[in-house]
């Protein structure tokens, strides 16, 4: 786990806030693609629990893990008694009990390259399915997007996460997709997109900003004046185009 990923503590309150939750359909994908009862899930990088919450909801025992211990506070106020919480990295996580379902909801980013797939099949029951969800949170109005980026653009170039890989925007299949394929552990690679749009307030996508980690790089005066200047050119309210790409995959049976 990167140390820019552990940044993400000190605003835990304001990530449980402005980050949307996930729709019912990414519930019913994931299980449509294992074709069977899940059960037991481990989650990779909980956060809040955002994404906690929907497999929990639908009776999954999950066990949530997360290294930040800010992170994990939000997350125990919000989901249900039958999550378990754990403290850790993915990177420290030890082969031992297995589960049908592995996931990451916009976190597998943050974990090391090295060795990432041969510790998800290890956690992974004969079968079991993997899968990891996320996408970029853009402004749909081009005007108020280049607007924004004109405003953004002295303090910060870009508030992306490039791909891992180097994959183009453009590819058709897209990372981690990309990995997945060339593992030999894993078969049936598929992606999803899911499609999202959402309003709100100019107050309240600026707290959405407040929990990017590129906003969080900044030295805080510079932050500010980065939001600042992000607001003065927001209309009232924006809408938001938050599709989320799924990606799914099942272990290679032994």
């Amino acid at each position: 786990m990167s140390t820019r990923a552990l940044g993400f503590g000190a605003i835990a309150e304001a990530y449980e806030r402005f980050r949307p939750g996930y729709p019912e359909e990414l519930f019913d994908l994931v299980l449509g693609y294992a074709g069977r009862p899940v059960r037991t899930a481990l989650e990779i990088g909980a956060g809040t629990g955002k994404a906690t919450r929907l497999f929990a909801e639908h009776g999954v025992a999950v066990t949530a893990t997360e290294p930040d211990a800010a992170m994990l506070t939000e997350l125990r106020k919000a989901v249900p008694a039958s999550v378990t919480a754990v403290r850790a990295a993915f990177e420290d996580l030890r082969p031992g009990e297995t589960y049908g379902l592995v996931y990451a909801a916009a976190a597998l980013h943050w974990t090391r390259r090295e060795g990432r797939w041969s510790r998800v099949a290890a956690l992974l029951e004969p079968e079991g399915v993997f899968s990891s969800f996320g996408g970029p949170f853009e402004l749909a109005d081009p005007a108020v997007e280049e607007a924004v980026h004109a405003a953004r653009a002295p303090f910060l170039a870009s508030d992306e996460v490039p791909s891992p890989d180097g994959t183009a925007p453009d590819e058709a299949m897209q990372w981690p997709g990309t990995e997945l394929q060339r593992s030999q552990l894993f078969v049936d690679v598929r992606q999803s997109v899911i499609e999202r749009r959402l309003t709100m307030s100019a107050p309240d996508y600026i707290g959405h900003l407040s929990t990017v980690s590129a906003y969080l790089q900044l030295p805080r005066p510079t932050r500010q004046q980065a939001y600042d200047a992000i607001a003065r050119v927001l209309p009232e309210t924006v809408e938001i185009t938050a599709d989320i790409t799924v990606h799914l995959a099942r272990r290679r049976p032994e």
